[in-house]
């Protein structure tokens, strides 16, 4: 009797043995699968809260062990410069990229780590040292432009101030769009050096989620006859698609002068 009490209980102990087995060869084949389905980058514009939403840690290339440039433009870069989201250059188009490489290196990497326009700081991905972003950037301009001879970030800071010539804001922007500068209107804040900077830009001037183009005057039209005070109203607030303060940091004094230069485009 004893006996049988016995081997009765080993077939049992065999049996939950081998659902749990079972069971935990089934939950790893799902993460394997939501794995390998998981985003490789987001896109991040300026103002937004990029936050952790960032790649994972650059893989070290089979070289020698140095930074992998393509391995992070593939992960954070690509998700803009593969596709020209938000005007960013596309990744060997040499007539989008003439311009910025006459800056220099340096001041290209400077843009890369500082953020410009409507790209944030290293690419949304604070995590990014400046090794990295180094690494990144040469990737990105190989095609256009020579890196072969171009050092480390350890001299990055000199370097920026022997070849990057003193800009102001406005000239940055004008830059980084292929636009030239508007006249001072004599106002203190400029307000089309501050459209590209609060990010405004990535969805005007694209037509994102219904955004009025900045210069479509069709489009503006009925928007202007409800007056400033009411357009101001809409972006301090939040309309339709569009965050409140257009998810930028911006003050109210700077989004009223975006506004102004917006408005102004079409009358």
């Amino acid at each position: 009797m004893k006996l049988k009490l016995i081997m009765s209980g080993l077939a049992a102990f065999g049996v939950m043995a081998g659902t749990s087995s079972a069971f935990a060869q089934e939950e790893a084949a799902r993460n394997a699968i939501a794995e390998r389905l998981a985003p490789v980058g987001q896109l991040c514009l300026q103002g937004q809260d990029c936050g952790t939403a960032s790649a994972p840690p650059a893989a070290a290339s089979s070289g020698g062990g140095d930074i992998d440039g393509g391995d992070i433009y593939s992960n954070v870069c690509s998700a803009c410069h593969e596709t020209g989201a938000a005007g960013a250059p596309i990744r060997g188009d040499e007539e989008a990229w003439a311009a910025r490489v006459e800056q220099g290196f340096a001041t290209l990497l400077d843009h890369s780590i500082n953020g410009i326009g409507a790209m944030p700081a290293r690419g949304g991905n604070p995590n990014l040292s400046d090794e990295e972003m180094e690494a990144a950037t040469k990737y990105m301009v190989e095609p256009v432009m020579d890196v072969s001879d171009i050092g480390s970030t350890s001299n990055d800071e000199e370097a920026v101030a022997e070849e990057a010539p003193a800009t102001n804001a406005e000239e940055d922007m004008a830059a980084a769009s292929g636009e030239q500068p508007a006249a001072d209107s004599g106002s203190s804040l400029n307000g089309e050096a501050l459209y590209s900077s609060l990010g405004c830009v990535a969805c005007h001037a694209n037509g994102v989620a219904g955004a009025p183009l900045i210069g479509d005057a069709e489009a503006w039209g009925p928007r202007i006859d409800q007056g400033k005070d009411t357009l101001y109203q809409s972006v301090f607030n939040g309309k339709g698609a569009m965050p409140p303060r257009g998810a930028s940091q911006g003050s109210d004094e700077e989004i009223m002068a975006v506004v102004d230069y917006m408005v102004s485009q079409v009358q």
